[in-house]
């Protein structure tokens, strides 16, 4: 067991000293954005990300159900991947008006949280010093 916690040690040590994990740690990443009032198109894109999930499974279970009781196999093996196709679309639509920065702030807060659980107080001690490919050494 202490071997794994080494490895995913090593792992989170690796992962830290990059530029993205870095900046993560360096600026405190946190949730601050999502306290802000919502606009009409990340309202929109809330929706449509929900709508999504209506229109998902739930469909391809329908027309999977109604192919076997109407005795049309084509119903199921079109109609089912196509519904899911647009139902794929719509939630990444949906994504894209919730608004790129939400997902970026909660990455970039699930990553230093993340290592900062693996790492502890060594995560304080990356953050003195650079990160890998950001063309700054120690001399």
């Amino acid at each position: 067991m202490g071997k794994i916690l080494n490895t995913i040690k090593k792992t989170a040590h690796y992962f830290a000293r990059k530029k993205y994990c870095r900046a993560a740690i360096d600026n405190r990443a946190d949730l601050r954005v999502f306290q802000e009032k919502p606009t009409l198109s990340i309202a929109m894109g809330m929706v449509m990300i929900a709508f999504s999930y209506v229109i998902g499974l739930p469909a391809v279970v329908f027309l999977a159900t109604l192919a076997i009781w109407l005795d049309k196999p084509l119903i199921g093996i079109i109609g089912g991947p196509l519904i899911y196709g647009i139902s794929t679309l719509i939630f990444i639509i949906g994504i894209r008006l919730a608004g790129l920065k939400h997902i970026k702030a909660l990455f970039l807060w699930m990553v230093r949280i993340i290592l900062e659980k693996i790492l502890g107080e060594e995560a304080k001690s990356i953050r003195s010093s650079p990160a890998e490919g950001s063309g700054i050494t120690h001399t």
